[in-house]
């Protein structure tokens, strides 16, 4: 999440009133994130009943054409009981708006905070809220392709040019070379396939304790092999946040939080490392272009591609595969 695009006090009111949510009280700009532009939305209604709501308006990374993806697939999720925010649609029924060219939607807002030190009991919650998502979504009837696979590390990181990976760190152009090189030859294509979150970090978690109110920001989802989302929810949770230290206690606690509902099989297991690899890669990627490229502006402050460099080489080391043993 982000504020990437300014909208004024009239704007934003009259964004509001065409959702029949209220009367706007206040919008405040959420600074999180490096993807979408976000605001927390308070309203008041008829007999001064409060309303609170979280307004979305795409950037350049979220093509409109997948929309009626994202938000069938949170009406899809919420109808089946798992912990995600339902879409308000609009007077007119739509899913989302246009406003000077850029698409709009709005979300419920779930109670619940981002855990920034997750305990094992939390890991496993969120471990089993993942596997309760990919067992919900087997039979919705969209699809997406992968925007930000394999080909598009190569994009981005071409895009960035050895000298500017190195740049950021004498060693990040020799890493990601290397690392291009064995995913490219070895990533899977036959373990089991159906849509997944693919950005499951802790920020995207609600949480109240030791339960799962929310998962959140969809805006990556797409179909893709199901082992991997677990990799990138295990790469985003399991280390500290520079990735210098890795947590096994969390890594064994959402393990076992995710197979409780959705057993991995022996294939899944054995490619895990692997898929760990290209969930590294692709958040280094993505954080090494951003870093590079997002505006000084911008009510945001880009990620440091290294904390994924530093991941990478744990999961690159044979002698960690052991941590996705069954």
């Amino acid at each position: 999440m982000a504020v990437y695009t300014r909208l004024g006090a009239e704007e934003m009111a009259a964004i509001i009133e065409a959702f029949d949510v209220g009367t706007l009280v206040s919008a405040k700009g959420i600074a999180e994130g490096v993807s979408n532009s976000n605001w927390m939305i308070e309203t008041q209604g008829p007999g001064g009943h409060a309303g609170r709501f979280i307004l979305t308006m795409y950037e350049t990374r979220t093509d409109v054409g997948d929309l009626p993806f994202f938000l069938g697939l949170l009406d899809h999720l919420a109808a089946r009981q798992c912990p995600v925010p339902r879409t308000i649609h609009d007077r007119k029924g739509a899913s989302y708006r246009l406003h000077k060219g850029k698409a709009l939607a709005l979300i419920e807002f779930l109670p619940g905070v981002s855990v920034s030190e997750p305990t094992a009991s939390q890991a496993r919650a969120v471990g089993s809220a993942l596997a309760q998502v990919h067992v919900a979504a087997a039979d919705f009837p969209g699809s997406r392709e992968n925007s930000l696979g394999p080909d598009a590390w190569k994009q981005l990181l071409g895009d960035c040019g050895r000298e500017g990976l190195e740049s950021i760190h004498p060693e990040l152009g020799r890493i990601v070379e290397h690392e291009l090189a064995v995913l490219t030859a070895r990533w899977p294509s036959s373990l089991p396939r159906g849509v997944i979150h693919a950005d499951l970090f802790p920020d995207n978690v609600l949480m109240l304790g030791d339960k799962v109110t929310g998962l959140i920001d969809f805006y990556f989802a797409c179909t893709d092999v199901i082992a991997y989302d677990f990799a990138v929810t295990h790469a985003a949770w399991c280390f500290n946040t520079d990735g210098s230290r890795f947590l096994p206690e969390l890594s064994s606690a959402l393990l076992e939080g995710y197979e409780s509902v959705r057993p991995l099989s022996a294939q899944e297991h054995e490619a895990m490392p692997l898929l760990a690899r290209g969930a590294a890669m692709r958040f280094l990627a993505t954080r090494a272009y951003d870093w590079m490229n997002t505006p000084d502006d911008a009510l945001v402050t880009p990620k440091d591609p290294m904390a994924f460099a530093r991941r990478l080489e744990f999961y690159a080391d044979p002698g960690n595969a052991e941590v996705f043993a069954p």
